[in-house]
């Protein structure tokens, strides 16, 4: 919106110019949605305490978790909240990926929201039942994929013969690619759901989601960025796609609140983002890397993320199958915890492998 007011203020004062620029909106949706965060969470957080609204904590858990028992919850409404009224402010609101986020964004958080409220109001950290929990899921990511397709540049490139938007695009090979056709959508639907989940089962320590969550989105911005500039792509011999690049907004703005949400969520945490937060930033995650045509490169870049679902399906996959388990306890980061390893030390791990993996999927661009 105030993209629309920049550029009618342009006519009385060319300097003002400078704001429409791409990079300059992408720093301004970080700080605003910095600002928002810090502003919004002392209140909240006061509120929760005061009316209780705490996170039960399962007893089978770990011993250490007993403590944060009563901690607020619910605070990924505030990191929602600051992501979308920093990119409706800073965005080409014209621009279609804008809704698509949106949509997952919304719906997905609606979902963490529903499950939240049942874990406080029921005192049972179940919450939801996951038949429900996947349902709102499939629902949310059904209606996103079915806007997200009927966009005028998939129709116009199926006109042509062509169709972008169901290529897999597969890193570190030049010019490698698959187009899967209408077998995309439910492979669409599998990374927008599967990395909901695995985000949300990263959840589990102070800190421990968030930062992961703030380097895959680092990526996903230069990626984008690249994505959207025909230059810069032209140059680096990588694909395109129209409209990518206002994408590098958003993902500032989730930056952003996400940094301020770290401010409060690190060690000793001050509040949880619960589910209300973790399954709408996983949606988002899987969101942007179906509209780039990074699929794939997000099983690297979020490889965290990857290994503490896998760990989830192999300790329930071999006790059903075995009766017995193999780690400790799941998912990973408990397993850690039961071995003996500090939380701190366990988060700042996470985030330096996490990092890691963030800089191998923005050196993808020349290592093809």
């Amino acid at each position: 919106m105030l993209l629309l007011l920049i550029q009618r203020l342009t006519h009385f004062e060319p300097k003002l110019n400078a704001l429409s620029y791409l990079s300059s909106r992408a720093i301004l949706a970080l700080m605003t949605s910095i600002v928002i965060s810090l502003v919004l969470y002392p209140p909240l957080i006061r509120r929760l305490r005061a009316l209780k609204l705490g996170q039960p904590i399962r007893e089978l858990g770990p011993a250490t978790h007993f403590e944060k028992k009563g901690t607020p919850t619910m605070g990924g409404v505030v990191i929602i909240f600051a992501t979308l009224l920093s990119a409706f402010l800073w965005m080409d609101v014209n621009n279609h990926h804008l809704w698509t986020l949106t949509l997952v964004t919304i719906t997905f958080g609606c979902v963490g929201f529903v499950d939240d409220y049942m874990k406080i109001s029921k005192k049972n950290p179940k919450g939801l039942a996951s038949r429900y929990k996947y349902l709102g899921l499939s629902i949310g990511a059904c209606i996103a994929l079915a806007w997200h397709i009927n966009q005028p540049v998939f129709t116009d490139a199926l006109a042509a013969g062509q169709s972008p938007l169901t290529t897999v695009y597969i890193p570190f090979l030049k010019q490698a690619s698959l187009n899967l056709g209408w077998l995309y959508v439910p492979f669409a639907y599998f990374v927008l759901v599967g990395s909901s989940n695995a985000v949300n089962l990263t959840d589990g320590l102070d800190g421990l989601v968030i930062g992961p969550v703030i380097t895959c989105s680092i990526a996903l911005l230069v990626l984008s960025y690249v994505t959207g500039n025909v230059v810069v792509a032209k140059y680096l011999y990588y694909h395109t796609i129209p409209g990518s690049g206002e994408i590098t907004v958003f993902l500032a703005a989730l930056i952003g609140s996400s940094i301020g949400f770290l401010w409060y969520n690190a060690w000793p945490a001050q509040v949880f983002m619960g589910d209300s937060g973790a399954l709408p930033l996983g949606g988002i995650l899987g969101a942007v890397a179906m509209i780039t045509g990074h699929e794939i490169l997000l099983i690297i870049m979020g490889g965290v993320f990857v290994v503490e679902a896998l760990s989830v399906i192999i300790q329930v996959g071999s006790f059903k199958m075995r009766q017995k388990r193999v780690f400790r306890m799941a998912p990973l980061h408990h397993h850690f915890e039961k071995g003996g390893w500090p939380e701190q030390k366990i988060t700042v791990r996470a985030w330096i492998i996490s990092f890691m993996l963030a800089l191998l999927s923005i050196l993808s661009l020349k290592l093809r």
